[in-house]
């Protein structure tokens, strides 16, 4: 897809480093591609630390970031990030006289910048990606001041937006009922895989390091991620019902990782359990390719329950049966192609794991699935098309022309083919 346009796009991100963030990173290059000039400001974590770099035509500028433990640190960490963000935006406006803010939550601050560029004829794009009051509460105490404060932030996000584009239905709501946006002003995007990965992408049975089975989850771990849960699960499956021919590998960092790393080992699962902390997509990837099971153990809460996860799209890609909790949104991405445990209850969860490890032919079954249905409607060919949409009829752009690069797209079903696509290892 192309198109011609000689708007400027600022995209600022709080909560993770670019390229790192996968859902900025697709949106940011889908823009390169469609004739946008995007510049991200977004912090420095991980390999990423350049302060100013460009990556396939993406013109990123990070800042040092602050990681808060403690509530206090938290106020400290975001007004710290809120004021490298205004500078950083400045720089990019002296430079690019960008048209369009996109802001990515949380938190819902950003929107205190939009205002001060608003007074340039500058657009506002709240890109919804987390429900900030959610998060909040299950960190600090329900209707506390962070929390009706989180609430009063999301509602000026919506307020101020002259767009707002939500990760899936729920999130439309959310900025439907909470944020009192008309419906015509909101764009559901979802964070789907990418179909040249997932035809790229080949297993590496070596990851297995001898055994096996490999049962993979790959994402964040903070305190909302339901790895703990995981963890119980594991000790189930290993210690009570004695399965050492698992390796469960663990991909992601957070603020989590260290106090669960130390429940490993007091349980006695270092030989079973991988963390990897950190990994490249590419890494990511290729963990994907070779695992037997995937797994998502977000529990159930108001936030995980509304929430569309993207480990969740990306193991359907690569043709992987799930296990993860009976979630609202969770359901609807991966019925049919997902084993669901009752909320909460990691004995369960580990019953789920074992029934796929011990029946081969419902793994290949619930992998082709979630599988087909990525390829047919589900992946970030077909996403992307809707946040360019919407970004013309922001701009206003003249003198567009697109072409069709996607021939997948016009044939899906002619273009998929299960038996050689699929290969569980």
């Amino acid at each position: 897809m192309s198109l011609k346009s000689t708007a400027a796009v600022c995209i600022i991100v709080e909560n993770e480093t670019v390229p790192f963030d996968r859902r900025v990173w697709l949106e940011a290059r889908s823009l390169v591609e469609a004739g946008f000039n995007v510049s991200v400001v977004c912090p420095a974590a991980g390999d990423h630390r350049a302060s100013h770099e460009i990556l396939e035509g993406v013109e990123i500028y990070r800042y040092p970031a602050l990681e808060a433990k403690r509530k206090i640190g938290y106020v400290f960490e975001h007004a710290w990030a809120l004021i490298c963000q205004f500078y950083l935006a400045l720089r990019v406006f002296s430079k690019t006289r960008f048209q369009v803010l996109q802001g990515c939550n949380p938190p819902d601050t950003i929107f205190l910048i939009a205002l001060f560029f608003k007074i340039f004829g500058v657009r506002f794009v709240f890109d919804h990606h987390e429900l900030a009051p959610e998060l909040y509460a299950l960190r600090f105490r329900p209707e506390g001041f962070l929390y009706r404060l989180a609430r009063r932030f999301e509602r000026l996000s919506f307020q101020t937006a002259d767009l707002c584009i939500a990760t899936n239905d729920s999130f439309r709501d959310v900025a439907i009922e909470h944020g009192g946006v008309p419906p015509e002003r909101i764009v559901v995007v979802q964070t789907c895989a990418e179909l040249r990965t997932l035809k790229e992408t080949r297993p590496s049975p070596d990851l297995k390091a001898g055994f096996r089975y490999m049962v993979v989850y790959a994402g964040r771990m903070e305190i909302q991620d339901g790895v703990d849960l995981l963890l119980s699960s594991i000790k189930h499956v290993v210690k009570d019902w004695g399965r050492g021919d698992v390796l469960f590998a663990l991909l992601g960092d957070g603020t989590e990782l260290p106090k669960l790393g130390a429940m490993a080992d007091s349980w006695g699962l270092g030989a079973n359990v991988r963390f990897t902390g950190r990994v490249p997509h590419s890494e990511v990837c290729s963990y994907l390719a070779t695992a037997n099971v995937c797994v998502a153990p977000d529990a159930m809460n108001s936030l995980n329950d509304n929430s569309s996860m993207v480990k969740i799209f990306e193991y359907m890609g690569f043709g992987k049966p799930i296990v993860l909790f009976d979630l609202k949104e969770g359901r609807r991405t991966a019925d049919g192609a997902a084993l669901f445990a009752c909320p909460n209850d990691p004995f369960d969860f580990a019953h789920q794991i074992v029934k796929l490890l011990d029946q081969p032919s419902l793994r290949d079954d619930l992998g082709k699935r979630g599988r087909k249905r990525v390829f047919e409607r589900l992946n970030w060919e077909i996403e992307q098309r809707k946040l360019i949409a919407a970004y013309e009829l922001l701009c206003g752009v003249e003198e567009i022309t697109i072409v069709e690069e996607y021939e997948e797209q016009s044939e899906p079903k002619a273009r998929y083919d299960e038996e050689s696509s699929l290969r569980h290892t």
